[in-house]
């Protein structure tokens, strides 16, 4: 029996359902290539973030105020404002070298939260070739007067304001801390969304106990955290004709067939592959396919949402009657 491992995810047709997500491998392009040679669907390239933005913003607007101040003769040895694009060219480099180098598809990725410059900077990413963009989204409100309606709105006011500059897919890349997620995820789809990466691993906060400082912390993710994008993709399938991404906790085969059985049309890699190396995808690829063709499934649209809300057995299991039996169940390994 044979299997079909083709999927779609923002419109466009992947061989597999396994992304390399963004970080550190898919910054260096000899990696984009072993990892496009392992199998690898498409790659997320790392972040360009709001503050390397802002930083060229400024530099545009001194570089303007100085041209204001020289002759006309002198001005035009100067860069015009429009074309100064430092802060983003080895960002657009990239692009174009790996579009170059592989040929599976190459999705840029912006990070931030403020609707400020990221319409033209998404333009110059998908002129520079990117086929989709990830809208990276992170905003932490520490103001007690910010309502979440308001912070909703942000979101939106971005995803609309990337939306009426490009005309390739878009992603939006999110944390789980949204009050009622289904609805806002419906919004953000009208909005332009094309599809949902499921969910942002927020760096948190680290405190030194011996120099009183805060300082930053980042742990590669385990698989136990797979479980709380499998709940939220498994409530929305039914709900979206979007695109839906798991990630955060998928390290091996079988976290790849959860993904997959709850309703997510890929599944995105990266703490693995930077533990492991590029070759993980093969051997994930190849204990896929097995399972597939042990259970009888001969495609990827098959088998894809058999365990979502609307499809499984018991729907409570994603909502509060799971919650409640993993409580009344558990039993203490300490022994008094």
């Amino acid at each position: 029996m044979s299997v079909e491992l083709k999927t779609r995810y923002l419109g466009l047709d992947l061989s597999s359902p396994i992304i390399a997500g963004a970080g550190p491998l898919t910054g260096n392009l000899d990696q984009i290539k072993a990892l496009a040679d392992a199998g690898a669907a498409a790659v997320v390239l790392p972040s360009l973030f709001e503050e390397q933005m802002e930083h060229e913003e400024m530099e545009l607007f001194r570089l303007s105020d100085f041209q204001a101040e020289v002759s006309a003769e002198a001005s035009g040895f100067l860069p015009a404002v429009s074309h100064y694009n430092v802060g983003t060219r080895q960002y657009i480099k990239l692009i174009q070298s790996a579009k170059s180098l592989v040929d599976i598809p190459v999705i840029a990725s912006l990070n931030g939260c403020s609707p400020h410059g990221w319409g033209r900077y998404s333009r110059m990413l998908a002129d520079a070739g990117a086929d989709a963009l990830e809208l990276n989204i992170y905003f932490v409100p520490t103001d007690p007067s910010t309502t979440s309606a308001e912070v909703e709105q942000r979101y939106l006011n971005l995803v609309e304001e990337v939306r009426s500059v490009v005309s390739i897919p878009i992603a939006v890349k999110m944390g789980p801390f949204i009050t009622a997620l289904p609805n806002f995820v419906l919004r953000l789809e009208k909005a332009g969304a094309n599809g949902f990466v499921l969910f942002n691993r927020y760096l948190e906060p680290e405190i030194n106990i011996n120099n009183f400082q805060v300082q930053p912390h980042l742990e590669l993710s385990h698989p136990g955290e797979l479980r709380l994008p499998l709940r939220w993709i498994a409530i929305l399938r039914e709900h979206l004709s979007a695109s839906l991404a798991a990630t955060s906790g998928i390290h091996s085969a079988s976290d790849v067939l959860k993904s997959l059985l709850a309703g997510a049309d890929v599944a995105m890699m990266v703490s693995t592959l930077l533990t492991n190396g590029p070759h993980v995808i093969l051997k994930c690829l190849q204990e896929l396919e097995s399972w597939m063709v042990e259970h009888d499934y001969e495609s990827i649209f098959q088998l894809r949402g058999c365990m979502s809300r609307s499809h499984c057995e018991n729907p409570s299991a994603y909502e509060r009657a799971n919650y409640v039996k993993a409580l009344t169940s558990y039993t203490s390994s300490y022994n008094s």
